[in-house]
């Protein structure tokens, strides 16, 4: 356990049903961050599409055991665990597909990873959940297990019509299964901020729903998608963006650390000191 982090680490699930928000590219960008300034992080890929796994280099069909095992009852999640440079990770595979279908008829089905979990939580300083493009049974253990909860949010016209369907969910959770999640706030991906809309869909999701930003918005930049072929984050890629240096202010916003004054000038496209 690092020493910036005392206290049992904190569980940090990123979710959102609607698909292409970037929600791998949160939790690894974030995963990145944490584990640059020395702290131990694991990342669980939640999704059985397998895309946390695949863009750190790994191909999913080739790992045994994954996810699914452990969901399944069939493997401890320490035996799941694949140490990458940048930081430990659970992979999933289709297989959780399944995992997720036999998940329905089992007692206390919200709580299986959290169970499973707890045997290596105090090994990490942050534990990272991707979870899948769906409110289904995963998405629920997800945040049953977390400690808070970061949506992204693409700045579009349909962004607030999720939003509002994930936040009532998050209120089922809290009131059924994990009275102590508490919402982190919104993080606004592929922003492009010289357009009205995207400057309007965020003013409407922020006020609409009572919401603050977790960091400044991540802009756009294909350096984001080129990282996966190499199978890094983005800061391993080119941390010299400007959305890297967004997702380095969110990182040490999420578990209450430093923010460099630098990062939080080139995440606003100003010259840093």
């Amino acid at each position: 356990m690092s020493a910036d982090v005392s206290e049992q680490a904190a569980v940090v699930a990123v979710a959102n049903q609607k698909g292409g928000v970037a929600k791998t590219t949160t939790t690894l960008s974030i995963a990145g961050a944490l584990s640059a300034r020395g702290l131990a992080v694991l990342v669980i890929d939640c999704d059985p599409q397998a895309c946390a796994t695949f863009s750190l280099g790994y191909d999913p069909d080739a790992l045994a055991p994954t996810l699914n095992e452990v969901v399944a009852g069939r493997a401890a999640i320490a035996d799941t665990i694949v140490a990458h440079p940048e930081t430990d990770l659970v992979p999933a595979s289709i297989d959780l597909a399944g995992a997720e279908t036999a998940l329905l008829t089992r007692t206390g089905r919200e709580h299986v990873l959290r169970g499973a979990l707890e045997p290596v939580r105090d090994a990490y300083d942050a534990i990272l959940l991707d979870g899948p493009p769906s409110l289904g049974v995963l998405t629920l253990n997800a945040l049953t297990t977390a400690d808070r909860v970061l949506i992204p949010l693409q700045c579009e016209t349909l962004s607030h019509r999720g939003v509002a369907q994930l936040l009532d969910t998050i209120a089922d959770v809290q009131h059924l299964t994990n009275p102590d999640l508490t919402v982190a706030g919104l993080t606004a991906t592929m922003y492009d901020g010289r357009t009205r809309h995207a400057r309007a869909v965020l003013a409407d999701v922020t006020e609409r729903y009572d919401l603050p930003l977790a960091g400044p918005p991540v802009r756009k930049s294909v350096r984001f998608a080129e990282a996966p072929n190499r199978g890094v984050t983005i800061h391993a890629h080119d941390p010299s963006v400007p959305g890297a240096a967004a997702y380095r202010v969110l990182a040490a916003r999420l578990l209450d650390l430093p923010v460099d004054p630098d990062d939080e000038a080139r995440a606003e496209g100003r010259p840093p000191r």
